[in-house]
């Protein structure tokens, strides 16, 4: 399903927020939603988007598809762990958050490794983003509800030494106004 007018303008409003900031490189999951979020800023940067598959939504198995309803009549246990223990949860015929998380974070990882001391953007999906926070906050997947990721957010991390520095988490400043 490709982005709504609304996400359109969101993924603009992301390119200007992020186009300052001396991005040397732009990567995105193969899925339609989040190259079309990219390609506003790498119109603006005149830089090609590189398809990451490491950071491509969860693979949500038989769930794929289903609304969160469809989901709780399809599978009310398992539905109900998704909600208090997301961890513990593998979908049938998909993968559980770990997996998600150890796949993406190797290849953010990776695509990073290619770009030392420059900036690269990362596009992806809500659930992986939401991930990926928990691993380089520090955090379990067990508090993976705890972490909010809102639609166009940026996440900002730099590099001091050995280490990380949060800079932003799910800032949609540049988003105000939007409707």
């Amino acid at each position: 399903m490709p982005l709504t007018g609304l996400g359109r303008r969101q993924a603009r409003a992301l390119a200007r927020s992020l186009a300052p900031r001396g991005i040397a490189a732009i990567y995105a999951s193969p899925l339609g939603r989040a190259q079309e979020t990219a390609a506003p800023l790498a119109k603006r940067l005149r830089l090609p988007v590189v398809s990451l598959p490491g950071v491509i939504d969860i693979d949500y198995g038989r769930w794929q598809g289903l609304s969160p309803d469809e989901a709780q009549a399809a599978d009310p246990a398992l539905y109900r762990l998704w909600e208090e223990e997301p961890h513990r949860v593998v979908f049938p015929d998909g993968e559980g958050l770990a997996a998600m998380q150890a796949r993406a974070a190797a290849a953010v990882q990776e695509a990073l490794a290619r770009h030392p001391q420059e900036t690269a953007a990362v596009v992806s999906h809500r659930m992986v983003l939401k991930a990926l926070l928990c691993h380089l906050l520090g955090l379990k997947l067990s508090q993976f509800w705890q972490i909010e990721q809102d639609v166009a957010a940026v996440n900002l991390f730099e590099t001091r030494g050995e280490a990380l520095a949060a800079l932003l988490i799910n800032d949609t400043c540049h988003l105000e106004g939007l409707a």
